[in-house]
């Protein structure tokens, strides 16, 4: 490992053979990276021996195969515990990165997460994509708690801006001393997750506004679905914040908010599910039996019902290359540069 090579890059990848080589290649790209880790987690095509062949000779790629699916979250930790560089990156295995993603955060200090916006770009565009990160305004700042939280909520008529999505850069150092790993049992919300226990553990989070992190709109990517218990158990996992005690009255209010989002989610498909399953019968005893359930099932039918009225406040895509359009998970400051 070099002075410059203090960076494991983590790819947990399920049936990625057709995306993981662009994955990889960037990443091994990117001179900071000393380590890529793939855990091929119970994959039934050949993502194994296609992340294999992207070896660039320089030692320093690792594929490691799980006989079964055991998750992205066990995946990226099996991939903390063998690795080795004081950094931690993940990607996802349908991403790429941007050239010169890392030495654009690694320029910034006095973190113990950060993170730039997320491009989203086309499956046709990703081979061509291009960003000048140099031109993008840094324009540093430190997300809190707070901002962190309500970043994540969904607010009626505005442009979706989850920013646990973001895919931060971590210090192993900061992660061990606080005992913080991914929840093995969440499918849908681990980075929230574990941002939001680094938060409460006092993490220093800070977001630059350049954007190095390229996110492939693929309409069969297993992050773009989830399951009806994958709500529930994330609604858990901030009960579980809560239950552990050490929170200040303003940070319990603020998980609390988020707890009741996605439980009102989770109702809303609990009951779709009971009347898809069983009829509608079903599903009104199901709110019955279930009163507190009801204003979240009602509000979710009345937006559903009323979304085509909407104004959505979607920014337009950014052309890219004269071809396909390029957007921002946030909202993209002036004077940023793309080809």
């Amino acid at each position: 490992m070099t002075g410059t090579s203090k960076l494991c890059v983590i790819i947990a990848a399920k049936n990625a053979a057709a995306t993981i080589e662009r994955a990889i290649v960037s990443a091994l790209a990117e001179p900071e990276t000393a380590e890529v880790i793939v855990i091929d987690d119970g994959s039934s095509d050949g993502t194994a021996t296609t992340a294999r062949a992207a070896d660039d000779g320089t030692g320093r790629l690792v594929v490691v195969s799980f006989e079964k699916n055991r998750g992205p979250a066990a995946a990226r930790n099996h991939a903390i515990a063998i690795s080795r560089a004081p950094l931690i990156a993940i990607l996802d295995a349908d991403d790429f990165f941007f050239a010169g993603r890392f030495s654009q955060l690694l320029a910034e200090d006095d973190w113990d997460f950060i993170a730039d916006n997320i491009a989203f770009v086309d499956e046709a565009m990703a081979s061509r994509a291009h960003l000048d990160l140099a031109r993008f305004p840094r324009e540093p700042r430190v997300i809190d708690l707070k901002g962190f939280v309500e970043g994540n909520i969904s607010k009626r008529g505005v442009r979706r801006g989850e920013i646990g999505f973001l895919k931060p850069i971590m210090w192993r150092a900061f992660l061990d001393a606080n005992d913080l790993r991914y929840k093995e049992d969440l499918r849908l919300g681990e980075d929230y997750d574990l941002y939001a226990r680094a938060l409460v553990k006092g993490a220093r989070y800070k977001l630059i506004h350049t954007c190095g992190y390229g996110a492939v709109v693929r309409h069969d990517s297993l992050s773009s679905s989830h399951r009806t218990e994958d709500l529930k158990r994330l609604y858990e996992a901030d009960r579980a914040i809560l239950a552990a005690g050490g929170l200040s009255p303003e940070a319990g209010d603020l998980i609390r908010r988020h707890e009741k989002h996605i439980r009102d989610r989770y109702e809303l498909r609990h009951f779709l599910d009971i009347k898809k399953q069983s009829g509608f019968g079903a599903a009104l005893s199901y709110a019955a039996t279930h009163p507190g359930a009801i204003p979240a099932i009602a509000a979710g039918i009345f937006a559903d019902k009323t979304a085509r009225f909407r104004r959505s406040k979607d920014s337009a895509p950014v052309a890219l290359g004269g071809s396909g359009g390029l957007r921002y998970l946030l909202a993209s400051p002036a004077g940023t540069g793309h080809k």
